[in-house]
């Protein structure tokens, strides 16, 4: 399915994100500086994106994967800083390079000539005003996939409103259901007070997962929940929210892949993996709030 984008002048739009740079409001974290002129917040990115990698990845949920794979760029650094984040040598020390627009946008139409079923932007929040840049010239050279934006789910709602018909798919974390622990982990006060924000104005513009024929998802909302040792992450709560305010019918990724990666082993609590029964009471209770089977998915290595 091509998309169909709401907003007919994505150009106004791009006009508009940039404007968010100047003083920078790009995500929550309101750093005010001025990434125009190169001056620095905490996502250490100035007026140019940063890209690690991009390429066919197959390591996705499988309905962004498919046959094909799901054509992921990889930004270098993000505006949290997870004390186990696994790919810290992208998210916390930058491994990459600076792009431009018109390089940004060759690289979505290179993944689409590779035969991509959707563009995977992987840690967008501190650059949207750059992939808007970006995306305008790929759409204007015929790219046509389903854009994935796949964050940390701490955004700013007032960006995330100037993506509303331009992302189809979005694919954010939600990592604690508690302020203090985002405080201590992750590095922000009020991660879940934003979050419950995010995922409602994600699933505004979206709605619940459409997936074709194919097996393949083309537009909805679709959350990733990493189960963490000694329920830190308080995801019987993450759960009720999702079920109780967004929908029932929300695609729920509960992962389990969770090893003490970065700074994880400096935390006791953080200092192993799970347990198989830490796991299977998550999941257990994601069934008792009734999300079921069919938009359950549950992520073994």
């Amino acid at each position: 399915m091509i998309p169909v984008y709401k907003h007919t002048n994505i150009k106004n739009l791009s006009i508009e994100a940039q404007k968010l740079l100047v003083h920078c409001m790009v995500c929550p974290r309101k750093c005010g500086v001025n990434r125009i002129k190169e001056e620095l917040g905490q996502c250490q990115t100035g007026k140019d994106a940063m890209v690690c990698s991009y390429g066919t990845h197959f390591g996705e949920e499988r309905e962004l994967v498919g046959l094909h794979g799901s054509g992921t760029i990889f930004f270098s650094y993000c505006n949290l800083h997870c004390v186990f984040c696994q790919n810290y040598d992208i998210s916390q020390r930058g491994e990459g390079y600076k792009v431009s627009a018109e390089q940004l946008a060759k690289m979505m139409l290179d993944l689409q000539n590779q035969g991509c079923h959707n563009i995977n932007l992987v840690s967008p929040t501190h650059i949207v005003p750059q992939f808007l840049q970006a995306f305008l010239i790929a759409k204007e050279k015929g790219l046509n996939l389903p854009i994935v934006y796949n964050s940390g789910g701490y955004d700013s709602v007032e960006t995330l409103q100037l993506l509303d018909g331009v992302i189809d798919i979005y694919m954010p974390d939600t990592k604690y259901s508690s302020n203090d622990l985002g405080e201590k982990y992750s590095g922000v006060k009020d991660y879940w007070t934003v979050n419950q924000l995010v995922l409602k104005e994600m699933y505004r513009q979206v709605g619940d997962l459409v997936i074709n024929k194919q097996g393949l998802a083309e537009q909805g909302l679709l959350v990733r929940h990493l189960v963490l040792p000694n329920q830190i992450a308080g995801s019987f709560e993450v759960l009720k929210f999702i079920a109780e305010e967004i929908s029932k019918n929300t695609y729920v990724n509960i992962m389990d892949q969770y090893r003490p990666c970065y700074l994880g082993d400096r935390f006791t609590e953080l200092s192993r993996r799970i347990t198989q029964q830490e796991y299977n009471e998550v999941v257990n209770f994601a069934h008792k709030l009734g999300l079921g089977l069919r938009n359950l998915l549950c992520n073994h290595e």
